[in-house]
């Protein structure tokens, strides 16, 4: 699927069922490990991008229609200009959002930064629920499978060889 894909209830149920497996098991290691975001805050923050993802979606798609039923704007180049601009607006304002709701998960205490990890599976949880939004099933698995890897095998190798160097 590409970036316009036709939204369906089959396609939202998709995106939607997607996001809470995969970024569901992105969460999970985070609250195994008792970290301060956890399985639901994971999970609410991915719903919400996958959620006003598919509205932008849907807002697409719903200009596309405009455009197939009123043919003498797509001549129109200010007409494309707005049309780019709003296939960008709501998924730019979910990505800095959820950088500032990140911060809420560093703490510094005694010269020592914690929750900078928490606060990255945070936001890339975003970004994974603004990709299943779009459509792009491949590479928000991909994705999720990678940063699954990063967070259980290479944090544990890094661990590893650290503890064996002191």
């Amino acid at each position: 699927m590409g970036m316009n894909p036709d939204v369906n209830l089959v396609y939202i149920l998709q995106a939607i069922g997607l996001t809470i497996l995969f970024v569901g098991l992105i969460g999970f290691e985070r609250q195994r490990r008792n970290k301060i975001a956890g399985l639901t805050t994971h999970l609410l923050v991915a719903l919400g991008a996958v959620g006003l993802t598919i509205v932008q979606q849907t807002m697409v798609q719903d200009l596309f229609q405009f455009i197939e039923e009123n043919p003498q704007f797509a001549q129109d180049s200010g007409f494309e200009v707005a049309f780019q601009h709003q296939r960008q607006r709501i998924v730019a304002q979910i990505v800095s959002g959820i950088g500032f709701l990140g911060t809420g998960a560093i703490l510094k205490t005694n010269g020592y930064i914690s929750g900078l990890t928490t606060a990255s599976t945070l936001w890339i949880s975003a970004i994974i629920g603004i990709i299943f939004g779009y459509g792009m099933f491949t590479l928000g698995i991909t994705l999720s499978l990678s940063i699954l890897f990063v967070l259980t095998i290479i944090k544990n190798v890094i661990r590893h060889n650290v503890e064996d160097h002191n």
